[in-house]
C-alpha cells in the first residue's frame, strides 16, 4: 500500500514528517511512503538527520497552503502545492491514502473536489478516539467539521462512525449512542429528539440511545454522535485539562491516554478514500502513528464496507 504524507504541514515541517515517514517505513516494510513537498527541502532534512532518501518517494511541490489562508481559495489557487497535488495523487489511485498535519480547512476541501463524498453522505465529518477504562477507546464524531447540523446529518455520521469503528477495532455491533443532556428519549431539543427517533428506526446501527456528558469516558457505549460545535468543545476541553494537569506535574496512566500524540490525527469519514488530518504541533511519533492508522483503515477494507452499508439503509440507489 501508498500512503502520501504532506511534508510541509504543522508547526514543524518538513522535519518532524520527514522523521515521521523514515520510521514507519522502518516499522511498516509493506507500506511505502510518499512525501509531498518542496523536494530539495525534503533531501536537506534527509541529510541533516542522516537519513536516506531512498526510504520513501518525494514529489516536488514547490508551494504549500498555510495554517491561515482560507481553505477554498488556496485549494483552488495553488495547484503545485503539497496539498492540492497529494489529494490528485490520491483521486487517480497513484496512493490510497492521503495525510497532512497542515490546513484541516483544506483536507475537508480537498476531500470533497479530489475524491468525493460517498454516495448517500451529505457532509463528512471529523472523529477522535476517547480514552476509556477498558482500554478500548471510543469515538467521538464529529468534532469540528459540521457546526450546524440536521438530524440526517448526523444518522449519517453515525453510520459511518459505527462501521468505521467496526471495521478498524473488529467490534461487531459497536454500540451507538446519541450525546444528550439526559437518558430518556424525550429528553433534549426537538433536534436531537428527532435525531433520536431518526436513529431507532434506522437500520444497520446498533443504537443503545442517549447518553449524558458522564458517560463518555465510560462503557455504556462505543460511538458517541453529537454535532460538530459539542464535538469540538469536547476535546478542546479535555486537550486544555490535560495540559494543565500535566503541568501541575500530576502523572497517572490513564490521563496519559489524553495525550494526542497516542492516537494520531482525526479520520475525515464520509469521502472515498482514508483521509486523515493530524495536530498542527505533531511531532514525529504522531507522524507515525497516523501511517499506521492509515493502513490500518486500508487493510480493514473500511470505505467499501462504509459504501455498503450507507447503499443499504440511507441511499439505496447508490452504486457501491
Amino acid at each position: 500500500m501508498r500512503i502520501g504524507v504532506d511534508a510541509m504541514g504543522g508547526d514543524y515541517a518538513p522535519l518532524e514528517a520527514v522523521r515521521g515517514a523514515f520510521e514507519a517505513a522502518r516499522i511498516n516494510t509493506d507500506c511505502q511512503v510518499v512525501m509531498f513537498g518542496e523536494k530539495s527541502t525534503i533531501e536537506a532534512v534527509c541529510t541533516q538527520e542522516g537519513i536516506s532518501s531512498s526510504s520513501f518517494e518525494a514529489i516536488d511541490c514547490p508551494t504549500q497552503i498555510e495554517m491561515g489562508e482560507h481553505p477554498v481559495k488556496a485549494f483552488s489557487s495553488k495547484q503545485d502545492s503539497s496539498i492540492v497535488v497529494g489529494f490528485r495523487h490520491l483521486a487517480e489511485g497513484k496512493i490510497d491514502a492521503f495525510l497532512s498535519a497542515g490546513n484541516t480547512g483544506a483536507m475537508l476541501v480537498g476531500s470533497l473536489m479530489s475524491v468525493g463524498a460517498i454516495p448517500g453522505i451529505d457532509r463528512p465529518c471529523l472523529t477522535t478516539l476517547v480514552p476509556r477504562l477498558n482500554n478500548h477507546p471510543g469515538l467521538l464524531l464529529d468534532v469540528g467539521a459540521n457546526t450546524d447540523c440536521k438530524p440526517e446529518n448526523l444518522l449519517q455520521f453515525a453510520i459511518l462512525g459505527s462501521v468505521f469503528y467496526g471495521a478498524v477495532n473488529k467490534v461487531e455491533n459497536p454500540k451507538v449512542g446519541l450525546l444528550n443532556i439526559g437518558e430518556e428519549e424525550e429528553k433534549g431539543s426537538i433536534f436531537t429528539r428527532t435525531t433520536y427517533a431518526l436513529l431507532k428506526s434506522t437500520g444497520g446501527i446498533n443504537f443503545v440511545g442517549n447518553v449524558e456528558g458522564r458517560d463518555i469516558f465510560g462503557d455504556e457505549c462505543d460511538v458517541i454522535v453529537c454535532d460538530g460545535f459539542i464535538g469540538n468543545v469536547i476535546i478542546k476541553v479535555c486537550e486544555g485539562m490535560y495540559y494543565r494537569l500535566a503541568k501541575r506535574g500530576v502523572q497517572d496512566e490513564y490521563l496519559d491516554k489524553f495525550n494526542f500524540k497516542h492516537y494520531g490525527g482525526s479520520t475525515i469519514l464520509g469521502v472515498n478514500a482514508p483521509v486523515i488530518v493530524g495536530h498542527g504541533i505533531s511531532k514525529a511519533d504522531t507522524f507515525v502513528k497516523m501511517i499506521e492508522s492509515a493502513a490500518e483503515e486500508i487493510g480493514s477494507g473500511m470505505i467499501q464496507k462504509i459504501k455498503d452499508v450507507v447503499a443499504a439503509h440511507i441511499n439505496p440507489q447508490a452504486t457501491t
